[in-house]
């Protein structure tokens, strides 16, 4: 059907370089759009959602993975299945304010160095 998966699982075995690697390689230059589930982290990062996956990612691991999606042209990006009432200490969503801040500074370093607002 066209889907490459890479779970939790193949991350820790190849790890978080060659989830990149073959992010960029199967996206190349088209425009992409990231859709990030939380409930990939493990419950110890991210207790806070829906269906938690034990032996999931470290919030690092994630965040590592976004990082590194530099040379991807990513368009938009949206984070889903935070559940903040499962989870009284907000752990998930601090991890999903952080990822969604990591994604940010890749579109701002995406931007010319200075913008002109004078309007000449």
């Amino acid at each position: 059907m066209g889907f490459t998966w890479l779970d939790a699982a193949w991350v820790h075995e190849n790890g978080v370089d060659a989830a990149i690697a073959e992010t960029v390689r199967i996206v190349g230059d088209h425009p992409a759009y990231l859709t990030f589930d939380i409930d990939c982290l493990d419950p110890s990062y991210a207790p806070g959602t829906g269906t938690p996956v034990v032996g999931g990612l470290s919030t690092f691991q994630a965040q590592s993975i976004i990082r590194g999606l530099g040379r991807v042209n990513l368009v938009a990006m949206d984070i889903v299945e935070v559940a903040p009432a499962y989870d009284h200490a907000d752990i998930t969503s601090l991890a999903a304010a952080s990822l969604a801040l990591d994604y940010l500074c890749l579109r701002a370093h995406k931007l010319p160095a200075r913008i002109d607002t004078s309007g000449k």
